[in-house]
């Protein structure tokens, strides 16, 4: 098995591959790969903003395992996880120790394994679940419309629904999907393997997910406590988060973190708990904001906070990807400045990922509006971090900003 390492956002890397690995690192887009013009045979590999690892299965080539690393310590970047998940929980920043893994896939399985042994503590919860069959005796209640429409006045079977107290529920089948989707992967190490595989052998009367479709829902409740951690994890590992898929001859199977996405969210979740205090409402990922007045050009920002009677009073945006040399990029300004102007606001505010450029505000020539750049470094303890959204919230609330 071939195996290749890279760092997130760090220069491009040369590499002698072979043309059928290098185009499908290239096909795949995980990370930016083209051939090098310079030297036949080799490839320059380039790791954007996607961290974890993954596996390319290619026939008659064996397999091509990819790991790419985060610029922040793998404890930030799973406080980061568990903060933007659950706030008023956090099931991964603070008592789950990571500090001996450096890589993110064996990092997040042990993470995972340990919240899903306190979850399975007790045993399997149960709950109810309705079921719709036909049956030669009747449970529960008779699907009058069903039984019409399939029997045609026939008596048996019966069309019947019913609720059924059981461990085959939602919650439970999520658990056993993330933890076979782990299980498939070369990368989790031996010790936390055999954990999870045992954990597995729990879930034999639950019914397996089947691949591709949509998840089953689930409610966190007083009865469902003690699994929320865990199946908060699990639902990273089975949505966006992972990457499976086929391609003809190439499989792809592993497990990626955009840090765009991350960084977005913990912001976004950390400014509206910070908010909280001042009164109002913060929306995230805001609906119904038009730059025009036919209602033709959309917005969604990422973070609008309005007053109690519903006016905007502040406007916030993040940006995790990496800056041009000269500072910050001027497509976020444009951007920010058509969030303030369709919004009425005299301020916007960009919250970078610490980066080449300290706070900074721009003065909209002819416009009254004042864009400010901030700048979070992810390098700091989580407190501390925590400390300096709060600071932003403040600013945000008073609309001074030093």
């Amino acid at each position: 098995m071939t195996a290749i390492h890279l760092v997130e956002h760090a220069p491009a890397v040369r590499m002698p591959l072979a043309a059928a690995v290098g185009q499908a690192l290239a096909t795949s887009r995980i990370v930016d790969a083209a051939p090098d013009p310079d030297v036949p045979g080799h490839w320059r590999l380039r790791a954007g903003s996607k961290v974890g690892a993954v596996t390319f299965r290619l026939p008659g080539a064996g397999d091509l395992t990819l790991r790419i690393t985060p610029k922040v310590p793998i404890a930030r970047l799973f406080f980061l996880i568990g903060y933007a998940m659950s706030p008023s929980t956090d099931p991964t920043g603070h008592d789950v120790d990571v500090a001996e893994h450096t890589d993110v896939l064996p990092a997040f399985a042990h993470v995972y394994e340990r919240q899903l042994a306190r979850a399975l503590g007790q045993g399997l919860i149960q709950g109810y679940r309705t079921t719709e069959e036909s049956a030669l005796v009747v449970r529960g209640r008779v699907r009058e419309a069903d039984q019409i429409r399939r029997r045609f006045g026939q008596p048996l079977p019966v069309e019947v629904v019913y609720d059924e107290y059981t461990t085959d529920i939602a919650e439970n089948r999520i658990l056993r999907a993330a933890t076979e989707k782990l299980l498939r992967m070369p990368q989790v190490p031996r010790d936390v393997r055999h954990r999870l595989a045992h954990h597995r052998g729990r879930f034999a009367d639950v019914t397996p997910l089947v691949r591709g479709r949509t998840l089953p829902t689930w409610r966190p409740t007083r009865l469902n406590a003690r699994q929320h951690s865990a199946l908060r994890l699990a639902e990273t590992v089975l949505r966006g988060a992972s990457a499976e898929q086929g391609e003809g001859s190439l499989r792809i199977e592993g497990f990626l973190f955009d840090m765009n996405k991350l960084f977005e969210d913990f912001v976004c979740t950390a400014l509206r708990e910070a908010l909280a205090p001042y009164g109002g409402r913060a929306e995230l990922q805001a609906k119904g904001i038009h730059l025009d007045h036919g209602d033709a050009v959309s917005m969604r920002p990422d973070l609008v906070w309005y007053a109690k009677h519903g006016a905007a009073r502040a406007v916030a945006d993040a940006k995790y990807k990496a800056e041009k040399p000269a500072g910050y990029p001027e497509a976020d300004l444009y951007q920010m400045l058509a969030y303030c102007t369709a919004l009425g606001l005299s301020e916007g505010h960009l919250v970078y990922a610490k980066g080449h450029a300290p706070h900074a505000a721009h003065h909209v020539r002819n416009a009254g509006i004042t864009i400010h750049q901030h700048a979070l470094d992810l390098d700091r303890a989580p407190d501390a971090l925590l400390q300096d959204v709060r600071t932003l919230a403040e600013h945000l609330a008073s609309g001074t900003l030093v």
